[in-house]
């Protein structure tokens, strides 16, 4: 006979709605029994699958219906979980874990294999729940026979409802047994341990963040007259189902978050809750997922304390302060791991990441960084043959099967090492002639390089720890794992910026992901460089004969008109394109030497008549012109090659007159000027007085206005 519990009162009415209206949404605190009553409902009349988040949960719980009902494993009930499957064609309740259900949707799109989808603990948002809700509602809408329930203790029930089309929301608020709760801020939780066996009759299941935390309070609590048991995930399944069965002697049970489900430990009646969990986040910088210690939100602590009331009136010991504010709920999968594992399974299902009907749609920019990845890995159907993540899937094929790949597939999982047979097993029936049992060590190493072709790193100098990834981000190698050697390393595990896991990988085994040719300026020419890139490592580099176009365009930045020739073409107010004549000048050139700017042949013939270089001079021979940038013209001359000249000859659109500098014969100025009748007529003759006789040689008339111009000096008489 069963034990009457809160939901029975609803069963019947649930079962009716959801054969009538093909959805439903239940809300229920732990203990209430909606996980144990409900899908055997459903499934006396309809097939069904019910999910859970948890392999340990799948398997016990299948085991616990099949208890209360008197059903057998494997015949009307049964469970399937990676690795693992136990279950007939007579099955009508077939417990799995949540990827189960998107696995068969990929080859079964409509899940015809079942009239009922149940999932369970929907508050965990794990991805495979999110991904399965999604695909599970596009079978529905397809399917007018399938049905899909979604259940939970503490839920956003008015977005699920809505997602599945407004299905009706059961919110059945009795818990079944009250549960009192004390808050022990500070207190260690062997201390804490200590003070409720010496307290309180029953089992206590205590809440810590990992197995590392667990093994440790285990060893603190030796001496305890209580058996203490550990359970989390990679346990084995013996040492799992004695942390859940009942003991001669009374129990303390050191848990993760794995005890928040829909486990049911009998004997409990007092809960320690250490108030934090470890949680899966994606590092964008290093495209790997972290665990973080984190506090639990407010759903987690109700959950936990619930554990307390499932058989009878319990406590829950809160190790934090009550004035302490949890945020409301757990942040979803979907916001903070990898999506490549999920992207695959919709792929793979016919569907597009980009369009799909997500419950929560993620960011773009996380759905396009786990598609590069999965394209980088060269993802298809074959990675989903092995219930890994794509790159682990991508290392064991790659290796052919091989014991080595599987053992360091499980070990980056954290699985137990049983699993490596169960792998070993998938791969024999996958890879068929492929599979080979060991493979030598380039092999492997290659395979591994397949799986993390983003997590390549390169040492800054040789045999330095410090290293450049290939994302652009630093890290650095754990002493105790560098031995020196390799200049490119492949990472397989990485916290924060430290390296604990790396392999050797040769240069020559990485392919380019982007190639330039570089342009640069080198002094007076254009040099080009052909650079390889693997992400931000440069692999190689070498000079390459400039590509054309880009040589032009950086040489005619770096040519400029000779300065005369720009000032003369201002003083003569010509319109010039000088783009257009650089551009000219620098076809085909590399060099500046090659380069020679030339004026087309009607602007030459007009610049030389409104801006000459030269003018002539009395004497007969000819002046340099100097073209100032303040728009003046000046010619320097020895005085005596201007005898008898009186006006300063005018040049330019605004017959602009040219300033003189007279010079001495030893070629210094004595005079500047434009008016050259006055200096004759002026201060010629004290400079005639003040140079004759220092440059006796050189004529000095008294009239320079009848004296002939000349350069050179006196003839000897």
């Amino acid at each position: 006979m069963q034990t009457p519990l809160p939901i029975d009162a609803h069963v019947a009415e649930i079962a009716a709605h959801v054969r009538a209206h093909r959805s439903a949404v239940i809300v229920a605190p732990p203990g209430s029994g909606k996980t144990t009553r409900i899908p055997p409902a459903l499934a006396a009349i309809r097939r069904t699958i019910l999910l859970q988040p948890r392999r340990v949960a799948a398997r016990a719980l299948a085991r616990r219906i099949a208890i209360e009902r008197g059903w057998t494993i494997g015949n009307e009930i049964g469970w399937q979980i990676r690795f693992e499957r136990k279950f007939s064609d007579r099955t009508r309740l077939l417990v799995a874990t949540e990827g189960i259900l998107t696995a068969r949707l990929q080859s079964d799109p409509l899940l015809s294999d079942f009239d009922v989808v149940i999932l369970d603990e929907f508050h965990e948002r794990s991805i495979h729940a999110d991904v399965a809700l999604a695909l599970a509602k596009q079978a529905m809408d397809s399917r007018d026979d399938l049905a899909v329930v979604v259940m939970s203790a503490t839920i956003a029930a008015d977005d699920v409802s809505r997602f599945l089309g407004d299905a009706r929301i059961f919110d059945v608020g009795a818990r079944r047994f009250p549960v009192g709760v004390q808050y022990k801020p500070g207190v260690s939780m062997s201390a804490a341990i200590r003070e409720q066996l010496r307290d309180a009759e029953g089992d206590i299941l205590c809440f810590l963040p990992g197995m590392r935390e667990i093994e440790r309070t285990r060893a603190e609590l030796a001496n305890v007259d209580a058996l203490v048991l550990p359970l989390y995930g990679s346990l084995d399944v013996d040492a799992q189902e004695r942390a859940l069965a009942p003991a001669d002697r009374r129990r303390v049970i050191l848990a993760t978050n794995i005890a928040e489900t829909s486990l049911t430990v009998e004997g409990v009646t007092d809960v320690i809750d250490s108030g934090v969990h470890k949680v899966l986040r994606f590092d964008p910088e290093t495209a790997v997922d972290h665990l973080v210690v984190e506090r639990i939100p407010l759903d987690s602590a109700e959950q936990r304390a619930g554990r307390a009331g499932r058989t009878r009136a319990g406590r829950a010991v809160r190790l934090w302060d009550a004035r302490d504010i949890l945020r409301p709920h757990r942040e979803p999968d979907v916001r903070r791991v990898d999506l490549a594992p999920p992207l695959l399974d919709i792929r793979s299902w016919g569907g597009d990441p980009r369009t799909f009907s997500w419950f929560e749609r993620p960011p773009d920019d996380r759905i396009e960084a786990g598609l590069a990845l999965l394209d980088a890995l060269h993802a298809n159907e074959s990675l989903r043959t092995f219930p890994l993540h794509p790159r682990l899937a991508r290392i064991v094929i790659d290796a052919h099967g091989a014991n080595d790949a599987m053992a360091i597939a499980v070990q980056l999982t954290g699985g137990a090492p049983a699993e490596v047979h169960e792998l070993s097993s998938i791969a024999r029936r996958v890879l068929g002639g492929d599979y080979r049992r060991h493979v030598d060590d380039a092999t492997l190493r290659r395979a591994l390089l397949a799986g993390y072709p983003d997590r390549v790193a390169q040492r800054r100098e040789p045999k330095s720890p410090r290293l450049l990834l290939s994302s652009g981000t630093g890290a650095t190698l754990a002493r105790e794992i560098d031995d020196g050697n390799g200049e490119f390393l492949v990472i397989l595990d990485i916290t924060g910026d430290l390296v604990r896991n790396a392999r050797i990988v040769e240069r020559e085994w990485l392919s380019p992901t982007r190639r330039e040719v570089v342009h640069e300026w080198d002094g007076n020419r254009v040099r080009a460089i052909e650079r390889s890139w693997y992400g931000a490592i440069l692999l190689h580099e070498q000079n390459v004969a400039p590509e054309a176009a880009d040589a032009e365009r950086i040489l005619a930045e770096h040519v400029t008109p000779d300065p005369l020739l720009a000032r003369r073409v201002a003083f003569a107010e010509l319109e010039v394109d000088w783009t257009a004549i650089i551009a000219n000048a620098v076809e085909g050139r590399r060099s500046l030497d090659d380069v020679h700017i030339e004026l087309p042949f009607n602007l030459r013939r007009r610049l030389d008549e409104l801006a000459p270089l030269t003018i002539p001079l009395p004497s007969g021979r000819s002046a340099k012109l100097d073209y100032r940038d303040d728009s003046t013209i000046v010619a320097s001359a020895k005085l005596q090659e201007l005898f008898g000249l009186a006006e300063s000859p005018r040049i330019g659109p605004r017959r602009t007159p040219v300033t003189f500098a007279l010079l001495s014969p030893s070629g210094r100025p004595v005079q500047i000027t434009q008016d050259l009748r006055g200096f004759w007529n002026g201060a010629y003759q004290q400079v005639r007085k003040e140079l004759r006789g220092r440059y006796a040689k050189h004529p000095w008339p008294e009239d320079p206005w009848t004296a002939p111009a000349t350069h050179r000096a006196k003839r000897r008489s």
